[in-house]
């Protein structure tokens, strides 16, 4: 059915329908606040969490798909640890993120998502992060070849990074994970 043809009434129970299989009850939030004064990157977003919580509850579904909390969100889990009805905020942000991703919409923050694939490229290949490659990766994605370059070699002089990738045991599990096989995905 086509999004347009629905209700919104419907299609905010749609949407907490897709929250609610997750296990994520907006509806238990009481606007406490302990998510939003906890946040180390809450400086940063358009919507603090309480408000991305309160916003989820009243179905603005299109409002959190564009906005940049969603990407920006660090995924710590410090608002749900300092939730005193354990909402699973973190989850709700990840929720949004693929909800966004799935519609096409473009993300309110480009190059993270192209920092997430090029460290899900570095585990694919490597079986663990392999900072110089991820790096490098993910310069050539978002096109800043120089930002971050002093660092970089302050870090390599350092013995921080190492030109390569360390082997581990067990890549092909991991490589199972991602091609869909492995029984993380079993569903």
């Amino acid at each position: 059915m086509d999004n347009t043809c629905i209700s919104p009434d419907e299609r905010n129970e749609k949407f907490l329908s897709k929250l609610k299989a997750r296990n994520i009850d907006v509806h238990a939030c009481y606007q406490c606040g302990r998510c939003s004064s906890g946040c180390p990157v809450g400086d940063f977003f358009d919507f603090n969490v309480m408000e991305v919580v309160r916003l989820a509850a009243y179905g603005q579904e299109e409002k959190l798909l564009h906005s940049h909390t969603i990407w920006l969100c660090a995924a710590c889990e410090t608002c749900a640890t300092r939730c005193p009805n354990e909402i699973e905020i973190a989850g709700l942000m990840d929720v949004l993120r693929e909800l966004a991703l799935r519609r096409g919409i473009p993300p309110a923050e480009p190059r993270i998502p192209l920092f997430h694939q090029s460290f899900l490229g570095s585990i694919r290949s490597f079986g663990r992060a392999w900072e110089i490659g991820m790096i490098g990766n993910y310069k050539l994605r978002s096109g800043d070849l120089a930002g971050d370059m002093k660092l970089g070699l302050r870090m390599f002089m350092k013995g921080k990074l190492n030109l390569l990738p360390h082997s581990i045991k067990g890549k092909s599990e991991i490589r199972e994970i991602f091609s869909g096989k492995g029984k993380e995905y079993d569903r």
